[in-house]
């Protein structure tokens, strides 16, 4: 039997990928350098984004922010001090002046008391007593109430912190040793700070 030979038959159509390849960019040479063109924006692009990143901030711009901003906050800060020192000189200065107020107009009606019971033509010993014994509870009660308090004396030892001793008794005991004999003038404290020593007689 006699083998058949295969004959290959070239013709336009059956070219090599290769060349089709290289016929086609032959063809197209201006999709070639479109695709160039956008290759290398996109590549400019990276590398503005990438000089946008790696870009650091002028240290002195950034050191001249921080001194305006904290010379602002400095300015602010002693603005508001000298207001606050402003207002404290000037509530002090109405207090000094007028510190009195309260206390003047809590005594002012016992002054009416005490000007009704010399208007009073009643005769009565016992009632006139009675009256001033009312307007002398009724000033004790006021003084309580604005933190006054009377110095206790009776029975008490002698004591340099509230009494002030003005005379020296002798020959009283030795139970009345260092005692308070005689009060000969109150003594008063203000939310218990001393105004007024009480002056006592002591015992020696």
């Amino acid at each position: 039997m006699a083998k058949e030979k295969k004959i290959k038959v070239e013709d336009g159509n059956n070219k090599p990928e290769e060349e089709i390849k290289d016929e086609a960019q032959q063809q197209n040479p201006e999709t070639d350098k479109e695709d160039n063109t956008d290759k290398k924006a996109e590549d400019s692009n990276k590398n503005e984004e990438t000089t946008d990143n790696t870009e650091e901030k002028d240290p002195l711009e950034v050191a001249q922010a921080e001194i305006a901003e904290l010379k602002d906050k400095y300015l602010r800060s002693v603005a508001e001090f000298d207001n606050y020192r402003k207002r404290t000189l000037k509530e002090k200065a109405e207090l000094i002046l007028n510190g009195g107020e309260k206390t003047i107009s809590a005594i002012l009606p016992i002054l009416d008391d005490f000007e009704r019971a010399i208007a009073d033509k009643n005769e009565d010993a016992k009632a006139i007593k009675e009256g001033f014994e009312l307007i002398y509870k009724k000033f004790n009660k006021t003084l309580e109430g604005m933190g006054v308090k009377k110095i206790e004396t009776t029975d008490q030892d002698f004591n340099t912190e509230y009494h002030e001793a003005i005379a020296m008794v002798p020959g009283m005991g030795d139970d009345k040793k260092g005692k308070i004999i005689d009060c000969v003038e109150a003594g008063y404290t203000l939310n218990d700070k001393v105004i007024r020593h009480a002056k006592v007689a002591v015992g020696q």
